[in-house]
């Protein structure tokens, strides 16, 4: 019976990995065919869509705007996100419990909600700067993020080995730099790399706050769906899944993805 048991949860397990994974593969197959249609290669793969991709009209502003959002919004939230993390573990903040609870409140919400409430809170304040704006949504975006592994990573950090680094000569900044960031460079790591792919690949809330100058990546993908549909759409799609996993791999080099799983708990 346990046997049984064991052979249906592998099962189960596959079938839930075959299942994400199906349209994932079949968007990569589609970026090579050979026709200009969303079609699977099956009488020759083509590579001339991935070639279109740098000619799509407004590429290459959008790509560097979504690249530029995402890693201001990361770089900030790694430091808000880190100060109230240690200021929430530590347990001399009144209301700490509630403090973490509304910096990770934004990932319980739909995207398209907060995207709304940001954008009429935008207007109720006379607030019109698209960059500006978008940079702050996606700072709401990715601080809940930074905010809970950071909080679950220093949760396990003794912060007596600070004090020992003063003890040993070192100033509270020295202490930070040689004590506490390496022991936390596996919550670093991955409270980065969710933000930034949180911040790079949002588009509920950014549809809301761009307008015709100020277009991030995903919406411009979804402005060639609506007007000219081709698998150029599924090579761009195709390169950004890799390079997603090539962060993912990297990590692991770097510090392992059970490593990180757990930091992230």
């Amino acid at each position: 019976m346990k046997q049984l048991a064991i052979i249906v949860s592998w099962a189960a397990a596959v079938f839930a990995c075959l299942f994400l994974l199906a349209p994932l593969v079949v968007i990569a197959a589609a970026s090579f065919s050979p026709t200009p249609v969303f079609d699977l290669p099956t009488g020759g793969a083509s590579l001339r869509w991935y070639s279109r991709i740098g000619t799509l009209d407004g590429f290459w502003p959008a790509l560097w705007l979504s690249v530029e959002i995402a890693v201001l919004s990361t770089l900030i939230s790694l430091v808000v996100g880190t100060l109230a993390a240690i200021a929430i573990t530590r347990g001399k903040l009144p209301g700490s419990e509630i403090l973490a609870a509304a910096l990770v409140s934004p990932l319980m919400m739909p995207g398209l909600v907060l995207g709304i409430g940001l954008l009429q809170y935008y207007r109720s304040v006379g607030f019109t700067a698209s960059w500006s704006g978008l940079l702050l949504a996606h700072l709401v975006i990715t601080l809940p993020y930074v905010a809970r592994t950071m909080i679950a990573g220093l949760s396990r950090f003794d912060f007596t080995l600070i004090e020992a680094g003063l003890t040993l000569g070192c100033t509270w900044p020295q202490s930070i730099v040689r004590v506490m960031i390496p022991a936390l460079a596996p919550s670093f790591l991955i409270a980065s790399l969710f933000s930034f792919l949180a911040s790079f690949d949002n588009y509920p809330v950014s549809i809301f706050l761009t307008d015709v100058r100020t277009k991030t990546l995903p919406i411009k993908m979804l402005q060639y769906i609506e007007e000219a549909p081709d698998p150029t759409i599924a090579a761009l799609s195709t390169i950004i899944l890799a390079g997603t996993v090539a962060l993912l791999l990297i990590a692991d080099r770097a510090v392992g993805l059970s490593r990180m799983a757990g930091t992230a708990e």
